[in-house]
């Protein structure tokens, strides 16, 4: 009797054995599933920065996006004095030649007439020569013209004689009239080229003119030196007016026009703001630098800028349009701006943005939040209140 009933125990006990395991596996799996939602709602409980919107707290909130505003802008670009294109000469000679003297230095002051240097030049003495010959020739012809219609009328000679000798007169003074020109040309005036026909002098010594007043802004000749006349001499400007020129980039010249306002700062002169309007804005974009060129006039009349300082120019009326937020949005964490994102329904997380210039109640928008984000846009400092009780509870 004993026998099968220890044998029916012993079977148990095995079977019991070999079930163990697994009974033990399935508890296990079933105690962690039990326990990984919990676990993971304390995670994501957690966040000290997040916070659920209450129906009683949302009486005190509004809720919207970032908008994209116009915002005056204070653009400033680099800029630099300029001498104005309208009253400034290249002064050279017309001739070739050697540089005799030198009678006006750079910085000096000059009215327009005034002899800057003076030349030697053969060019010069050979076309005088070649007027005088051309001259004397003239002369000639007509006395023989005169002399041969009196021996017409006396008919010693045949109308044919007299048609050639006018055609003689006729050729000299077409020839004189074309050196007179080239002497035009190289400089010489009308009462200097008559006065070289009476007293037959030749002058190979050119003065160099400036052809109005102003600073002699450059030099480029030395004594001795050889020029042609497409060799710059000097360089002269009347500075009683400048202009202030800078380079916009190309994508925040859209809404620049002419009479917009503008100031401008010199460093070399840092006590004086120049205020005025844009007197130009370029119509093209430079293809090398994507910028669009832009000036305005100034008043120099006591020469205080000078060609080529550096400035800053900043445009006064210039707007923009960018993405901007209310300040009631607007949370101050540790010296630091912050602003509530919505990440569920019904809860938001207190964000770090970058804000910058202020206008019109709204701040402009640098970097932590988008434009299609849902943001609290009132009542953001109560819901930072609730955020930091539930911060001390250790709840959301």
């Amino acid at each position: 009797m004993n026998g099968p009933a220890n044998t029916r125990a012993r079977r148990s006990r095995n079977l019991a054995y070999a079930l163990a395991p697994f009974l033990l596996l399935s508890f296990i799996t079933l105690q962690g599933c039990k326990q990984k939602p919990k676990e993971e709602k304390a995670q994501v409980q957690t966040d000290p920065n997040e916070v659920a919107v209450t129906p009683a707290l949302a009486e005190n909130l509004k809720f919207g996006t970032p908008e994209i505003t116009d915002v005056n802008g204070t653009l400033r670009v680099a800029a630099h004095v300029e001498t104005d294109a309208q009253r400034i000469a290249h002064v050279g000679s017309p001739v070739a030649g050697r540089i005799l003297k030198l009678l006006i230095f750079e910085g000096q002051y000059v009215k327009a007439g005034t002899v800057l240097a003076t030349l030697h030049s053969t060019a010069l003495s050979d076309t005088q020569f070649a007027l005088i010959k051309a001259t004397s020739q003239q002369n000639l012809a007509a006395a023989a013209e005169k002399r041969a219609e009196q021996l017409v009328d006396a008919d010693v000679i045949g109308r044919a004689e007299l048609e050639r000798r006018r055609a003689e007169l006729l050729q000299a003074t077409t020839e004189a009239a074309s050196y007179r020109t080239q002497l035009l040309g190289l400089g010489m005036t009308e009462g200097q080229i008559r006065q070289l026909e009476i007293s037959r002098k030749l002058s190979a010594d050119y003065p160099i003119v400036t052809p109005k007043s102003g600073t002699v802004l450059k030099r480029d000749i030395t004594i001795g030196q050889v020029v042609q006349p497409a060799d710059q001499a000097f360089t002269i400007a009347d500075l009683s007016s400048v202009w202030i020129v800078a380079n916009v980039p190309e994508e925040d010249a859209g809404t620049l026009h002419k009479g917009i306002r503008v100031e401008v700062e010199v460093p070399a002169h840092p006590e004086n703001k120049i205020t005025g309007l844009l007197s130009f804005v370029s119509p093209i974009v430079d293809p090398a630098t994507r910028t669009v060129d832009v000036r305005m006039d100034v008043d120099n009349a006591n020469g205080m800028l000078k060609p080529d300082e550096l400035a800053s120019m900043t445009f006064v009326g210039h707007t923009e349009k960018k993405l901007t937020v209310p300040n009631a949005s607007v949370v101050r964490e540790e010296n630091q701006d912050h602003v509530f994102v919505q990440v569920a329904p019904q809860r938001f997380v207190l964000r770090e943005v970058s804000l910058g210039e202020e206008e019109n109640d709204r701040r402009v928008v640098l970097d932590g939040v988008h434009q299609d984000e849902r943001i609290v846009t009132e009542g953001a400092f109560h819901l930072n209140n609730q955020r930091r009780q539930n911060s001390i509870k250790g709840t959301q």
